[in-house]
């Protein structure tokens, strides 16, 4: 995607089944994802006269059950990233086909939080928005400061295929749950799913006539393996290093159980220095003190390690599914693109090999102070349609929210490979919140001063804990952001 990735899960809040559990049930499809990062301030100044730039309510009826206004202008600003922005133009021209008299704005942007804070900040919003990105705006600051509306009458609303069947009937398992941050209301729809793991080149695994390692001693000898044939075991974005997580937390997952992850996500005092973390921890610090890393990884952006990675300079790299359609210019037709769970410590690992995180991508949200949120809602509801998930998934390589639309497609090699690792996952998918819940502790202070400064071998994995810890405690103790937990 843009400038980075990923994000999302299972969420928190009052739905007592368990989020995690429901997350673990979608298992049955998925891919791609997204990322984040910012901060968005201040609410939207003015009173009344916000209300009054309102659009009118339209007439409900069975093809406008939102009550869409036929006449009022609808905007709609998506992230330009991996995605491209060809699926969502050609469902803005559905809109307009359902309402003739209106033209949508459409804009697309890699710039979301610079662009659009200030719009927040002035009360006039866009009606939808793509929140993703690298300058992605802190989902948990918009709502904790009630400067999102809540999608409940989008979900509720009869289906665009199937007028018996509400929206949040067509939806994969989890993903309304993961629009929520406390209670019941739906502040966010997730509309890709992402699968999140270590990608490689099947065809470069064949040649050093090795399988996808499940333990740490098999990884460091397919490593050792590649390094005499001239090649790096691993590369990532070294720029940004919230990528490294991708694999490394659904690791320490598989490793110590989901409740240390979960202790993570709820900022608990030591959380990061529990035994499964120090292990994975070393275990990755050993990529870097055996070399088994690409030289010059940690001054790389996504789409310089992705590039010499599919140039066969390294072996895996840590990713989301939407790394297939972003680096599609670079893959060779016969990479053999296939993504695996993370490889473990050993047996004693709590989960079983074949753990990983999957999970609700691209968030798209509808601002509370937008002119025309029917409007946006409406344009949500054409893409959640069989038609629109079909035109996604045939055009970007990832699966949508909605729960099928693959029958007649031709799955590619890396969607192919995403939808058999959830298989083998089965109930082992793990969905870690951090970087939803507290983007800039994720990003900056984990991913950038803790996990890139272990990774460049300027801290040891003990310092790097330490350090992460205290950024952590620090995040738990701050009083101006909201904090949220696994219920």
């Amino acid at each position: 995607m843009g400038s980075t990735s990923a994000q999302n899960p299972e969420t928190n809040g009052s739905a007592r089944v368990g989020r995690r559990d429901l997350i673990k049930r979608s298992a049955a499809l998925g891919l791609i994802s997204v990322p984040t990062m910012s901060f968005l301030s201040a609410c939207a100044s003015g009173g009344g006269s916000d209300n009054g730039d309102k659009a009118k309510e339209g007439k409900k009826t069975a093809k406008n059950p939102l009550g869409v206004n036929d006449t009022a202008q609808m905007e709609f600003v998506l992230f330009d990233g991996g995605f491209g922005k060809e699926y969502a133009e050609d469902a803005v021209k559905i809109y307009e086909k359902n309402f003739p008299e209106v033209k949508v704005k459409f804009s697309a942007t890699q710039k979301i939080q610079s662009t659009l804070q200030p719009r927040f900040n002035q009360g006039n919003p866009p009606d939808l928005i793509d929140n993703s990105g690298a300058e992605q705006m802190d989902m948990g600051v918009l709502v904790g400061k009630d400067q999102l509306a809540d999608l409940t009458p989008l979900l509720d609303a009869p289906s665009y295929d199937d007028p018996n069947k509400k929206v949040r009937d067509t939806l994969r398992p989890g993903i309304v749950e993961m629009g929520q941050f406390d209670g019941e209301k739906v502040w966010i729809m997730y509309y890709a799913y992402t699968v999140y793991g270590v990608w490689y080149s099947q065809k470069a695994l064949d040649s050093l006539d090795e399988q996808y390692p499940e333990t740490w001693d098999q990884m460091l000898a397919v490593c050792e393996k590649a390094k005499k044939k001239g090649m790096a075991g691993w590369t990532y974005a070294g720029k940004y290093p919230y990528y490294l997580p991708f694999s490394l937390y659904p690791m320490i997952g598989k490793v110590g159980g989901v409740e240390v992850l979960d202790a993570i996500d709820n900022l608990e005092p030591n959380a990061w220095k529990h035994p499964a973390v120090k292990a994975c921890f070393d275990a990755y610090y050993e990529l870097y003190k055996k070399g088994y890393v690409l030289k010059g990884t940690p001054g790389l952006d996504h789409i310089q390690s992705q590039t010499a990675w599919a140039q066969g300079k390294a072996l895996f790299i840590p990713n989301g599914s939407w790394v297939e359609n972003e680096s599609a210019n670079v893959i060779p037709k016969d990479f053999g693109l296939a993504v695996s769970a993370p490889t473990g410590i050993d047996s004693s690992d709590k989960l079983p090999f074949g753990t990983i995180w999957a999970s609700g991508g691209e968030p798209f949200i509808v601002p509370a102070k937008a002119r025309n949120t029917a409007g946006g809602m409406e344009q949500l509801r054409i893409m959640l349609s069989e038609a629109s998930s079909k035109n996604f998934t045939s055009k970007v390589k990832s699966l949508t929210a909605y729960n099928g639309g693959t029958d007649g497609i031709t799955l590619t090699p890396g969607l192919q490979s995403g939808v058999a690792a959830l298989e083998k996952a089965g109930q082992n998918v793990v969905n870690p919140r951090l970087q939803d819940w507290y983007v800039q502790l994720q990003k900056e202070k984990i991913g950038v001063s803790g996990l890139g400064e272990m990774m460049a071998g300027r801290l040891t994995p003990a310092e790097a804990i330490k350090k992460i810890q205290a950024f952590a405690d620090e995040a738990a103790k701050d009083t101006s952001i909201k904090h949220y937990k696994h219920q």
